[in-house]
């Protein structure tokens, strides 16, 4: 797939961003914890859902689309002392291993692949196997299928060697209904991981600190169904917001939660950006030449590395040279020779640092999409360059923004896509 861009136009209007990517497919992996039905709200009509929705159904959970932003989780179709989990699935999506956890609390033993995802980086799973080997369960790794087994999970203190989102998630769902206090140090502490929990206590699990670096975790019998809305997208936030910014577009980013977004939105005010805060809206004000900036990636609430690569583009336009330290993958630079391409004035140092002087010009080009969120940078890059822009590899970004054809057609970008 391919998207095909002209840039150079104005944007106007509202867009509303949506549930979160990073919230919803751990919540609805947690549904596996219960055997009655989870009503969940405001889900986003992604690829990467699509394809958590087809795992589960794959377990054996029957579930139901409730119009286009709602779905019903109900209770299994059949039950199974072992788990093998369709590699193909497992291997189309990163978030598929957020499975492991809630089904290692309802049965022994379970069989899964390495999972699959955006290629930026080394993405270790090893504070995943740490935790779970902490709470007393085997993992053996054989033909490539990695095999979880255990007697009986145990409440224990843990501690993470680095605040991984997705193995502070894991093992989290994997003690809830774990007999005894499970302390997990370390933990992320990013909104989607906070909505989790929430959702997780509205199931009737019970978990102290919530937002901090320690949870802890007391174990129940059993959870129940429940009724969900999923937070607002951050990253999805600041996408839209960086792109009126480097379009120079006076457009209204609606439905959004300002408080998850404290540090990126200090970034981008020292930076010269000007905008309006409002409860649930940020509308963004006319703005003269933005400043250099310094960004490092960081957890929560630091800048997060997924808008990473958006700072990168909207670096191009600003006046001086800006230092773009990425702290957290090693991978995430692939989109420098994308812009390179199209003139930018930017060059990679190391595998975590890259420089880039502006403002300069940008031309279209045929691009690639190296990743989702790269991707997105790539598309905001084609808004402002002078002429057609191609961007192949496009489906990548469809896995983490919905229907972004139609949306930022309806602001006014003239965009379209290709098979």
């Amino acid at each position: 797939m391919k998207f095909v861009i002209t840039g150079g136009k104005k944007l106007r209007g509202s867009i509303d961003v949506g549930g979160a990517k990073n919230a919803v497919l751990p919540i609805l992996a947690a549904t596996l914890l219960t055997d009655e039905a989870c009503v969940i709200h405001n889900v986003p009509l992604i690829r990467d859902v699509d394809r958590m929705l087809e795992l589960l159904t794959n377990i054996g959970r029957t579930v139901i689309r409730n119009g286009d932003h709602t779905v019903t989780i109900g209770p299994a179709r059949r039950q199974s002392p072992i788990h093998t989990i369709d590699p193909k699935l497992v291997k189309s999506f990163r978030a598929s291993f957020l499975v492991v956890g809630p089904l290692l609390a309802r049965t022994r033993k379970i069989r899964i692949t390495e999972p699959g995802g955006c290629s930026i980086g080394n993405r270790p799973l090893d504070d995943h196997f740490h935790g779970l080997r902490r709470m007393g369960v085997t993992i053996v790794r054989s033909d490539g299928m990695y095999t979880f087994s255990h007697r009986g999970l145990e409440a224990k203190t843990i501690t993470l060697v680095a605040p991984s989102v997705t193995a502070t998630e894991n093992i989290l769902m994997a003690c809830v209904l774990t007999r005894g206090t499970t302390t997990i140090k370390d933990a992320a502490a990013e909104p989607h991981v906070q909505d989790l929990c929430f959702f997780l206590e509205r199931m009737g699990a019970r978990i102290k600190g919530i937002g901090t670096s320690t949870l802890t975790v007391t174990g129940v019998g059993n959870l129940h169904g429940t009724m969900h809305d999923v937070i607002p997208d951050p990253i999805g936030a600041l996408s839209y917001i960086m792109m009126g910014l480097a379009t120079k577009s006076r457009i209204t980013v609606a439905g959004i939660r300002p408080d998850h977004l404290d540090v990126p939105l200090e970034t981008l005010l020292a930076a010269g950006a000007r905008f309006d805060i409002a409860r649930h809206s940020i509308t963004l004000k006319s703005s003269g030449l933005l400043k250099e900036m310094k960004i490092q990636t960081r957890p929560y609430p630091g800048i997060p590395t997924d808008v990473q690569a958006l700072f990168g583009v909207l670096a191009t336009q600003a006046q001086g040279t800006s230092l773009i330290h990425e702290t957290i993958f090693d991978g995430r630079f692939a989109y420098i020779s994308e812009l390179a391409r199209m003139g930018a004035n930017a060059v990679v140092c190391d595998p975590h640092r890259a420089l880039i002087t502006g403002p300069t010009s940008l031309y279209g080009q045929e691009i690639r999409s190296p990743d989702l969120r790269a991707g997105m940078a790539m598309i905001v890059a084609a808004l402002i360059a002078q002429g057609q822009t191609i961007i192949y590899d496009a489906q990548s970004i469809e896995r983490g923004y919905e229907r972004i054809v139609e949306r930022l057609s309806a602001l006014g970008a003239d965009i379209r896509r290709e098979e």
